[in-house]
């Protein structure tokens, strides 16, 4: 249901409106149509802007469809400015309402630079998306590629991470925006809706304490864990192709909307590469903007060796996670499953890096590294028999990784049963609640972009 047009008299190949969405009100714009499909001039980028402006001062989500052939090339470079007011309103917008565009056809060239001001971005299975296109790409390298392969929905879902989730068409896109917005606050002073349930807090996890295999190293797939713990079909998970070694995503415990970071031991065993520590801490600023509670799940050997990741920036790359839980002033709980180690474990959401309630399993490891490789390290291989070895072993897991020795350190606030992990994480939620922020006297921070 429409409230309130914008500009609707301008005419072009933008819309504008204040209208429903499933109930809530929201800012929403579609960008498609026109001489040129979706082409960016003056009156587009002005009817767009003037959108995001509105949603800003009333204070609720805007939400976008788009399919642009880029700026509109019969306005010459007023085109360009166009889309560039377009993203600086959208700059102004971020963190203070929630952004969502859906991508339902083609969307290139400088415009298509708007889905990276997102907070989620849904793209149909028909659509595409990128800076500079197969011909330019050809012309330039001398490869020929088409467009799905160069950015088509199964690459931005799967290798850009551009895309958190894929629809068949544009109703299912909105649909599914829909659902990612009834997790979130209409804007950053507002808190989530606290949603009826039927799933007792006190629920035993029997599913999530059978999934964890005893053996440091065996593969599972955190994802049942994590729906577990949380209330009942409320898991939705987003970014789910894209750096499959973290998994990220919304729910609920107690009826409480939360975020939730967990290794996946399932890919890459669970450990930290440059892909999955952006895609983390993306997701940890994400819900830090609207006072969405963070849960995570630790289990991770650290960060992933190599020397062309090394190259990359993994120091950089992995900073940009511990700068994220470091400056989230949300509640922040953690829960240890198996086992924790180096930088990755203090870049989960340690209690150093200001974690408010750090939970741990009993049988969960905490280290610096694993008693295998310490040992090796420690006593080297030589007149070393596998018996002695093994003492050595057991000795250093006893000495320096269990929980226990943590706990008296105080790095964990409490060690639970696997089937209490549920009861020990709404009760910890319930508690800090209340939680209010205090940030510091300063502009901003530097992030390690």
């Amino acid at each position: 249901m429409t409230l309130l047009a914008i500009a609707a008299e301008r005419g072009g190949a933008a819309e504008a409106a204040i209208r429903e969405l499933d109930g809530r009100e929201v800012g929403w714009f579609r960008l498609a149509g026109g001489p040129h499909r979706g082409a960016i001039g003056p009156v587009e980028g002005e009817t767009i802007a003037a959108l995001v402006r509105q949603a800003v001062d009333l204070g609720i989500p805007i939400v976008g469809s788009m399919a642009t052939s880029g700026a509109e090339v019969r306005e010459g470079v007023t085109s360009l400015h166009a889309w560039g007011r377009v993203a600086a309103a959208l700059h102004r917008a971020s963190g203070v309402v929630p952004v969502a565009l859906a991508v339902v056809g083609p969307c290139v060239s400088g415009p298509s630079l708007l889905l990276g001001l997102a907070d989620v971005v849904v793209m149909t299975e028909d659509a595409t998306a990128w800076v500079s296109g197969p011909k330019a790409v050809a012309e330039i390298t001398g490869r020929e590629v088409d467009a799905k392969a160069l950015g088509g929905a199964g690459v931005h879902g799967l290798r850009s991470g551009v895309a958190a989730l894929t629809a068949a068409d544009e109703d299912e896109a909105l649909a599914s925006i829909s659902m990612v917005l009834s997790y979130l606050p209409d804007n950053n002073h507002e808190v989530p809706e606290v949603w009826p349930t039927d799933d007792p807090v006190d629920r035993p996890c029997s599913i999530a304490a059978r999934t964890v295999p005893d053996t440091a190293n065996a593969s599972y797939d955190v994802r049942v864990v994590v729906r577990d713990v949380l209330d009942d079909a409320t898991f939705v998970e987003l970014w789910g192709g894209f750096a499959a070694n973290v998994v990220t995503g919304f729910g609920s415990v107690g009826g409480r909307p939360v975020g939730v970071i967990a290794n996946q031991p399932s890919r890459l065993a669970g450990t930290l590469d440059i892909e999955a520590s952006q895609k983390a801490a993306r997701f940890v600023q994400l819900c830090d903007s609207f006072n969405v509670s963070l849960v995570t799940f630790v289990d991770t050997p650290g960060f992933q060796p190599g020397k062309d990741i090394e190259w990359r920036g993994m120091i950089r790359h992995g900073a940009e996670l511990v700068h994220a839980y470091a400056a989230a002033t949300v509640p922040r709980v953690a829960v240890v499953l198996r086992k924790a180690y180096g930088g990755a474990y203090i870049v989960m959401d340690s209690k150093g890096v200001g974690n408010d309630h750090y939970l741990a399993w009993p049988a969960a490891e905490m280290a610096v590294m694993g008693a295998a490789g310490a040992v090796e390290i420690l006593h080297g291989r030589k007149g070393v028999t596998a018996e002695d070895r093994a003492a050595l072993e057991a000795d250093y897991s006893a000495r320096y990784c269990s929980p226990e020795i943590a706990a008296k350190r105080g790095y964990v606030d409490r060690i639970i049963a696997p089937e209490e992990t549920r009861a020990a994480v709404a009760s910890a939620l319930r508690a800090l609640r209340n939680k209010r922020e205090h940030l510091p006297a300063r502009r901003h921070s530097n992030t390690p972009l």
